[in-house]
């Protein structure tokens, strides 16, 4: 390859001094050929710039390196923010946070897109037996029985009546031990405080268990946590599990939506303030000043009065009356949420309230929106609401309490749960129940 002055139609016929110029500043590199040489590109040696040209150049590359220092800051706190949150979580909430939800809910979508839950199959290893050993029996043999799913005459005395057995939600009979309820955690009487039961979601993704965690409110009171980012702000009520509460706590889960950012519809309301306005309609979880928890419409079905202590909204109502949401199937964004849809089959959870007041939270994979409804259904749950999907964001946790004020032994709720049980140990970002055994 040679280089040659540039003589053709760009300096002929221009004159001497100007062809020269031409000459100067332009060279063309040619390939020796047989026959010839053969232009092969144009390289400008010289080019006048214009005079503010460097100065524009140098601000917008100062600009940029000012932007990736302080987005690289930013990212870097989020990420060594306390909290057992996922890199992948806190990086998309980072995103949110900062007008790139559109993009988060289009990742969100590829994910789930090439990770579709599998059809068929059954669980490994059959029903999972929950973590922990009972504390004590639920019940003695003189015990009457609940006469249906939603309760009845008989009661553990001092205690809402024994739940029925789940149905089963897939084809065909029942795997051992599956829809049965097993107490995981006990008070000092031995009176069942918590139990859970598992289930496959439907009758296609057999390979899956949810989980089903039902709470005695006799025995068991009730607490709306904060996060540290969502609401944030400054509340007396800790974003984690204090000390002085390792030694009674019974179970924990995950509240609603990201309130500002992923279109929960709802508000937030504790401590005798509102983090974010309540709304007319919207799905609601109350707790009460004696700790026990309801759930349904704002302004229908629940009101603001001087027992409320904290209101958590999210969505419209899933369960109502003891149906199934009609719209689970149809509903749009409004209903139930941007990210994924109402058909996609996620790990999702819910909660909501027996007939009895019995407590029921769900959480588990491969959940539409109408499974996830079935489940709360199924459970005796007459009033109920989902609350968040994504695998990195529902954390069902039971404890057992260690003496000497050691951290509590937590247990996931389903076999493929993603967070840490000590999840709540540490600050959460979202905000999230504690509930406590009563004295």
């Amino acid at each position: 390859m040679k280089w040659h002055g540039l003589h053709d139609e760009q300096a002929e016929g221009k004159p001497a001094a100007e062809a020269t110029d031409i000459a100067a500043r332009t060279a063309v590199a040619t390939i020796d050929r047989p026959g010839g040489f053969y232009p092969y590109a144009t390289q400008v040696l010289d080019r006048p710039h214009h005079p503010l040209a460097k100065p524009v150049r140098r601000l917008f590359l100062l600009g940029l390196v000012v932007f990736l220092v302080v987005a690289g800051v930013s990212v870097l706190n989020a990420l060594t923010a306390p909290g057992t949150d996922s890199t992948s979580a806190r990086l998309a909430e980072w995103a949110r946070d900062h007008n790139m939800g559109d993009l988060v809910v289009w990742l969100e979508q590829q994910q789930y897109q090439h990770n579709v839950p599998k059809v068929g199959g059954a669980p490994a290893g059959g029903i999972a037996v929950p973590g922990g050993v009972p504390r004590a029996p639920s019940t003695s043999p003189t015990t009457p029985k609940s006469s249906g799913r939603t309760g009845g005459s008989g009661a553990v005395p001092g205690g809402t009546p024994v739940p029925a057995p789940l149905t089963p939600l897939a084809l065909g009979s029942a795997l051992p031990g599956e829809g049965q309820w097993q107490t995981v955690v006990a008070n000092a009487n031995g009176q069942a405080a918590v139990r859970v039961a598992q289930i496959r979601p439907d009758d296609q993704h057999t390979s899956y268990l949810a989980g089903v965690l039902w709470i005695d409110p006799t025995m068991v009171r009730g607490q709306l946590r904060p996060g540290t980012m969502d609401p944030g702000g400054s509340w007396q009520a800790s974003s984690a599990l204090t000390k002085p509460e390792y030694a009674n706590v019974a179970a924990a889960f995950n509240a609603g939506f990201r309130l500002s950012k992923d279109g929960s519809h709802g508000g937030y309301f504790s401590e005798g303030h509102s983090a974010y306005p309540l709304q007319d309609n919207a799905a609601s979880l109350v707790l009460r000043t004696d700790g026990t928890a309801t759930v349904g419409s704002w302004n229908n079905e629940v009101r603001m009065d001087p027992t409320v202590v904290s209101v958590r909204q999210n969505l419209t109502m899933l369960v109502d009356n003891g149906k199934v949401n009609p719209t689970c199937l149809s509903g749009g964004n409004a209903q139930w949420g941007s990210t994924i849809g109402n058909r996609a089959f996620v790990d999702r959870s819910a909660f909501g309230v027996t007939a009895d007041g019995a407590e029921v939270y769900v959480g588990g994979p491969a959940l539409s929106v109408c499974t996830l409804g079935r489940i709360l259904q199924d459970a005796g749950v007459v009033r109920g609401m989902e609350l968040d999907i994504n695998p990195a964001w529902i954390t069902g946790v039971y404890y057992h309490t260690r003496p000497g004020g050691q951290e509590p032994l937590g247990y996931h709720l389903y076999p493929t749960q993603g967070p840490s049980t000590a999840h709540y140990i540490s600050p959460s970002s979202r905000d999230w129940y504690a509930w406590f055994l009563r004295d």
